[in-house]
């Protein structure tokens, strides 16, 4: 069988970290996998794991070169020949569509976001069969778009438990990272993410200034990059920082492959998004690390937290709430990598989109 995953680019995120996973798992499999974006930094992993990447502007919004660019699709798709059409975003699902009308391929889209409703967003419920990686997504699909439900799965996002796992960390890493960032003896709380609005960082901020009163050791570390269209965003989040007095108590890491690490090195993780995640890869992550989380009473974490188990759950921009829930969280203790082994393992996903795919064959 030979599948063809199509997203925008190849850069930092959830969906494009899936994607370079799942292609990795496929290949394995004995599959044939092909990803079809504008590149990325990612593109290596997908070559070096044993995918074909294909470079296509499968990214643009600009009408005008439309329909050249899905000639090229079509041209594209025709020379490799896929049984399956796997589309992760609305471009590439437009784009799709269109070059797919004289080719007839199975498509298959995941939904991953809580796009705004509309007829341009709507494309991503046109394919033949729809996967969704939460129920809050599958609610919200069907109360807009009034989809069949014999025409959707739900495969929530698969965590690789063989990177996220506490007995496979590299403590020299930890170690060189808690050095760093003067972490020792600090009660570490982080949030994972790129530096965006919607991730509200705001709220982290402030809880952190709060809980400095009663916990003088806090550090609170942001790990993300920093886009060239957020830079003014993340001078906000400076000044406010400063007008804190808690600059030594905030620190931005920037992006890092270690992610594992840092999760385990950390007494709390938050995620206050002010939008709904549309599962929570970061959160079930953590949760693999045995490290309690904190995340936004909305959107897809809410198929991953056992309250009072694995962490709670915080109102939306409420910094007083959300100090108060990482001290009742800091002592948390549990099996967390069991739990996601058995819910949310990337061999779970990977098994359920097969199975999706297969529907077709």
């Amino acid at each position: 069988m030979k599948i063809v995953q199509l997203l925008p680019e190849l850069n930092e995120g959830g969906v494009e970290r899936g994607v370079v996973e799942l292609s990795r798992e496929l290949v394995k499999k004995g599959f044939e996998s092909i990803v079809i974006s504008k590149g990325g930094k990612l593109v290596e992993h997908i070559e070096k794991e044993g995918g074909l990447h294909v470079t296509l502007d499968v990214c643009s919004k600009n009408i005008f070169t439309a329909p050249f660019r899905i000639f090229k699709l079509y041209q594209t798709l025709k020379t490799l020949g896929p049984n399956i059409l796997h589309v992760r975003s609305r471009v590439p699902a437009w784009m799709v569509f269109l070059a797919n009308k004289f080719l007839h391929l199975p498509v298959v889209s995941t939904v991953h976001g809580f796009n705004s409703v509309s007829f341009y967003s709507r494309i991503m419920t046109k394919s033949d069969h729809i996967i969704c990686v939460s129920h809050a997504i599958q609610q919200y699909i069907q109360k807009n778009y009034h989809v069949d439900e014999k025409k959707i799965t739900i495969i929530p996002r698969g965590i690789d438990v063989d990177r996220f796992n506490p007995k496979s960390l590299d403590h020299s890493f930890i170690e060189a990272f808690q050095r760093d960032h003067n972490l020792q003896n600090k009660l570490v709380i982080s949030t994972v993410g790129r530096i965006t609005q919607l991730k509200d960082l705001e709220t982290f901020i402030k809880a952190i200034a709060i809980l400095k009163v009663d916990f003088p050791n806090i550090i609170g570390l942001i790990i993300g990059g920093v886009r060239e269209d957020k830079q003014n965003y993340f001078t906000s989040l400076l000044d406010l920082i400063a007008s804190l007095n808690i600059q030594e108590h905030v620190s931005f890491c920037g992006s890092t492959h270690n992610v594992a690490e840092v999760y385990a090195l950390s007494h709390v993780i938050v995620s206050s998004s002010k939008k709904p995640e549309s599962f929570g890869r970061s959160v079930a992550e953590a949760i693999a690390l045995n490290t309690p989380v904190i995340a936004t009473n909305h959107g897809g974490v809410l198929d991953i937290i056992s309250e009072n188990i694995h962490g709670y759950f915080t109102n939306i921009e409420d910094p007083n709430d959300l100090a108060t829930k990482i001290v009742l969280a800091r002592d948390l203790q549990f099996d967390g990598y069991t739990y996601i082994c058995q819910n949310f393992s990337l061999e779970k996903m990977v098994i359920g989109t097969l199975r999706v795919y297969k529907g077709f064959l």
